[in-house]
């Protein structure tokens, strides 16, 4: 290959050099300083978010701190009332508590005594554990009034308040990202418990403990919602949400599942749940909640005696933020390709009538040696040498794009006839050797079918023969009897099909007008339960406006078959796929049935096989008739089966019969 001129190459090198001295600025310099700014930016911006998910968690904490505090003041206060001491007087305890249990939104309140009996309970009824058993009960009992949070199991709620175990139990979601369980619902409740000293008439002893659960308690994490968010700047579709958790499960939450539905029963991504619960450590981070990404706040909730029982949690949805963010970079950048493209306009414009006229013949003379004959310099706005020597480059290249089209048709007119030629004869020979496997397998089909009904007979007669003559003594053989006459059936199955294939004719059934959407729900109704048993979902799809005239029984004979080789090709389960459609070929108007599975598929050597007789892919059972069978009864219609197959993603089987007239014509030959 020739060089290039010396010239071109000092000509490249001071076009690099006034094009970065013109752009170094606006395409080197300015981005780059735009990309720091954006970076410090957008980690500002994620500071931002995350402080304030820290400030939203603080305001949740001082709430349930606050109600925590609440629910003991209330105690303390029923505890050193005149009516508590007026109803220990007059022994009417039980009615106080509650009238005040009601009133204090409790699920239970009872008094116990310094020895752990029981005083007075209510709800009436209520059978609390004796002695101090809670741990803040044993301290009230001690003197020191405390409230906690503390997890009660299903048995204690019971025996606390009626229906306390009921309105606890949650039915467990399965959530994206949350650790491996194998726990279906839970049961425990998560209660605010207080306990606080009480000093009876006569110098006694007792604590007044009182509880409330938590779980389902809407009113609490939509007070915490109010509190923080209702009048919160969020951006459009912004939307923030309180969360309390028992261990990970959601007892009470304003997340929604979908719709109305609150995410009650999901559970926290293991991550958070490592972090918060396995570490003690406060979340400040983008979490998935439920079904979308959140800037979330997380800190752990620990019992009476300091073990972590569960999570509090505040968060607002990071889409929106996500969003205006993307939408601020977008706008800088915009901004500034704005400015760019006001500017390099201008600045390219001046290089380039400079340097295009060279560069446009480069660029030819490139796309002609990568084989685009068609490519040319074209207007050349300059009159000097150099428009010139463009001009009689484009004149050269039309003249050699002529010749070699010329050259092209020609080659493409006679690979078109050898191609067609080379189809017809291939085409031809297939059909032949068809025609002669199939004539002289019939023929030996037939001898063999008939030799081997005659010993059939006779097996069976004397079958017969042995039964009368054994009498009663034969029902110490009977099953191997019953073995014998199902083997006799089912070789006279075999040698029936036999005759079938070797003289379809004489196993014709009548002709009708058949709608092959309509054989196709038939067969279905058929192998449904082979279907069912292999675990094959089935799609049908009937899309055929058109009739055939076949008979009806030999092509459900045929689609039969082609399902049940389907779902013997998927043993693991999968999908089978049933359509018919209009389809004409070679100018016949016709339809179309197709059967396809998602099964192993058939190796490339065998597929030019199976329709030969006595082939079959099957490791075990199969005789390797039902495709040869099928094959010469949708011929005899003047139709077509075809297969096409690829290993691990299934075959798709096409029969295609003419329709009306047509396919009777092809059916006498006319």
């Amino acid at each position: 290959m020739p060089e290039r001129p010396s010239s071109g190459w000092r000509l490249t090198s001071v076009r690099a050099r006034l094009l970065a001295i013109a752009l170094l600025p606006m395409v080197i310099v300015l981005p780059v300083v735009l990309g720091f700014a954006l970076v410090w930016w957008l980690g500002q911006f994620d500071r931002l978010l995350i402080s304030k998910a820290n400030d939203d968690l603080i305001i949740a904490r001082q709430y349930l701190g606050r109600i925590m505090e609440l629910n003991g003041e209330q105690l303390a206060a029923l505890s050193q009332s005149k009516a508590f001491s007026d109803a220990d007087l007059s022994g009417r305890v039980a009615e106080l508590l509650e009238s005040r249990r009601a009133a204090l939104g409790l699920d239970f309140l009872y008094l116990i005594g310094a020895d752990g009996a029981l005083v007075a309970a209510a709800p009436a009824g209520a059978k609390p554990s004796r002695g101090a058993e809670r741990k803040l009960v044993g301290e009230a009992l001690a003197g020191q009034a405390r409230t906690a949070i503390d997890i009660f199991q299903p048995d204690e709620m019971a025996r606390l308040a009626p229906g306390m175990a009921e309105r606890s139990r949650i039915e467990l979601v399965p959530t994206s990202a949350a650790a491996e369980t194998d726990r279906t619902v839970e049961t425990r409740g998560l209660v605010i418990h207080s306990a606080t000293p009480v000093a009876r008439v006569g110098g006694r002893t007792a604590a007044l403990v009182g509880g409330a659960l938590l779980n389902g308690n809407l009113g609490f994490v939509d007070t915490i919602n109010d509190l923080i968010y209702a009048h919160a700047e969020l951006p459009a579709g912004g939307q923030g949400t309180a969360t309390l958790f028992l261990d990970d499960v959601r007892i009470a939450t304003n997340v929604r599942l979908f719709g109305d539905r609150r995410a009650l029963g999901t559970r926290v991504s293991k991550e958070v749940r490592d972090a918060v619960l396995g570490d003690g450590r406060t979340w400040l981070d983008s979490a998935f909640v439920v079904n979308d990404r959140y800037i979330s706040a997380y800190e752990p909730i620990t019992d009476s005696s300091g073990a972590r029982v569960g999570m509090l949690y505040v968060g607002f949805l990071e889409r929106p933020f996500r969003t205006a963010r993307w939408t601020m970079i977008g706008a800088v950048l915009a901004a500034f390709a704005t400015a760019a493209l006001l500017t390099l306009p201008f600045l390219l414009r001046l290089a380039r009538a400079i340097f295009r006229p060279l560069e446009n013949m480069n660029r030819t003379i490139e796309a002609v040696d990568a084989g685009d004959l068609g490519a040319r310099t074209g207007e050349v706005a300059c009159r000097d040498e150099i428009g010139l020597v463009a001009r009689r480059l484009d004149t050269l290249l039309d003249t050699i794009q002529e010749r070699e089209a010329e050259l092209r048709a020609f080659a493409r007119e006679l690979d078109a006839r050898v191609e067609e030629r080379t189809r017809q004869l291939e085409e031809t020979r297939r059909q032949l050797v068809m025609s002669e496997k199939l004539a002289s397998i019939g023929e030996i089909t037939a001898g063999v079918a008939h030799e081997i009904n005659n010993p059939i007979a006779v097996i069976q007669g004397n079958l017969e023969v042995a039964r009368e003559a054994l009498g009663s003594l034969a029902n110490g053989v009977k099953t191997e009897f019953d073995l014998i006459d199902q083997q006799v059936h089912r070789v006279n199955m075999i040698v029936t099909r036999l005759l079938q294939f070797a003289r379809p004719d004489d196993y014709a059934g009548y002709v009708e007008t058949v709608s092959p959407g309509a054989v196709l729900g038939d067969c279905l109704i058929l192998v449904r339960h082979l279907l069912e048993r292999a675990d094959v979902a089935v799609d049908a799809f009937d899309e055929a406006t058109r009739t055939v005239e076949v008979s009806r029984t030999e092509l459900q004979q045929v689609v039969i078959n082609l399902m049940v080789n389907a779902i013997h090709a998927m043993p693991e389960g999968g999908k089978l796929h049933l359509t018919t459609e209009d389809e004409d070929r070679a100018g016949v108007e016709g339809v179309a049935l197709r059967v396809a599975d998602t099964g192993v598929g058939i190796p490339p050597e065998k597929l030019g096989k199976i329709f030969d007789p006595f082939f079959t892919t099957r490791t075990h059972g199969g005789t390797g008739l039902g495709l040869s069978i099928s094959y010469t009864l949708i011929a005899r219609y003047g139709g077509e089966i075809s297969v096409k197959s690829k290993m691990g993603s299934g075959s798709t089987f096409s029969v295609w019969l003419p329709t009306g007239k047509q396919g009777e014509q092809a059916r006498f030959g006319a």
